[in-house]
């Protein structure tokens, strides 16, 4: 629920600590609403040590019902409007649930627990993804969800933060302390000095190339511990993941490689023929409910607990951000002010 405050904020600096995912929205929305933004990142411009450059990028919040609280979708619905107006080439082309007979019983529970679906049988599956010609005898289908790739996308919305008059400062590792003015901490883990509560949940991925599978979309395998995901990627690659481990260790296990590398498989036999290029692991940041959140220390905000759904909520909280700084207003679900 929104509800504001007695007071409106004025305008002010502004200084956003992390240029992750959710650090770089939070500088765009405010550099583009006419505020001084400055975004200080810890590591170089590559960001490879980033939680972000190890996302799978999936922009499904009707597939997330399935495990997440009703205002994980919420946010990533009004998202899904943010990356359409910011980068108008995001991929919307829907997502795919898909299952063997071994998994039945799963694969009805997502479709019974998700909505904004629809049923495919294996000829219209075969229709809009042809690879999977007679390998599922039926799919759930999410046209309105989309995806991006991390790599490609982060960049960009640095450039759209300079060209809207942001200023970024890598190898610039700062503390709220530090900084003057309005300052939005989005630092992940690195915030437990503040926040320490927050966790490490691991995503573990690999990226594999071939050129004998062609995807227009992420399919969802179901498995019986989590499901895993085969994310086309540009120049014939694919992101199989992605696990999610209660633990703060950042190597891939062999367990969760067979699995990867099993699921892609079990989605097309071609997939035994990839060539592996990377294995890699990110450590979410989460609370202990595993729902984000926005805490309000007078002109001091942290933005963190995005856990697995970075991308997916980063544009909608920095929306949120804005209106508690612009207008007083606030989001009940989602922000604390202390």
């Amino acid at each position: 629920m929104l509800q504001s405050t007695q007071h409106a904020r004025g305008e002010s600096p502004v200084a956003v600590i992390g240029a992750g995912i959710a650090g770089a929205w939070q500088a765009l929305t405010f550099a583009k609403a006419g505020h001084a933004v400055t975004l200080h990142e810890r590591s170089d411009s590559a960001m490879t040590a980033a939680t972000s450059h190890w996302a799978g990028g999936m922009l499904a919040p009707w597939c997330e019902a399935e495990v997440s609280e009703p205002v994980v979708s919420r946010l990533g619905v009004r998202a899904l409007d943010l990356w359409r107006g910011e980068l108008p080439d995001t991929p919307f082309n829907g997502s795919l649930v898909v299952a063997h007979a071994r998994d039945r019983a799963d694969y009805e529970r997502f479709a019974s627990m998700t909505s904004g679906h629809t049923r495919l049988d294996a000829q219209k599956l075969a229709e809009i993804e042809p690879s999977l010609e007679g390998r599922f005898r039926d799919a759930l289908f999410y046209p309105g969800e989309g995806h991006v790739e991390p790599r490609l996308v982060l960049p960009q919305l640095h450039a759209r933060i300079k060209a809207a008059g942001g200023t970024i400062h890598y190898n610039s590792e700062r503390q709220p302390d530090d900084l003057d003015g309005t300052v939005i901490d989005c630092r992940g883990l690195f915030a437990r000095d503040r926040q320490p509560q927050l966790r490490g949940v691991k995503g573990e991925i690999i990226i594999v190339e071939t050129d004998e599978v062609q995807l227009s979309r992420p399919i969802r395998l179901m498995h019986p511990r989590w499901p895993l995901y085969v994310i086309p990627r540009d120049g014939n690659r694919f992101m199989l993941g992605a696990t999610s481990i209660e633990s703060e260790d950042r190597g891939v296990s062999v367990r969760s490689a067979l699995e990867l590398l099993g699921a892609a498989y079990a989605v097309h036999p071609a997939f035994a023929e990839a060539r592996i290029l990377e294995f890699g692991a990110g450590l979410r940041p989460a609370f202990p409910d595993n729902l984000p959140r926005i805490a309000i220390d007078q002109n001091r905000i942290a933005v963190n607990g995005l856990y697995r759904h970075g991308f997916l909520l980063a544009p909608a909280l920095a929306e949120l951000t804005l209106a508690y700084v612009q207008r007083g207003v606030i989001d009940n679900e989602v922000m604390q002010c202390a």
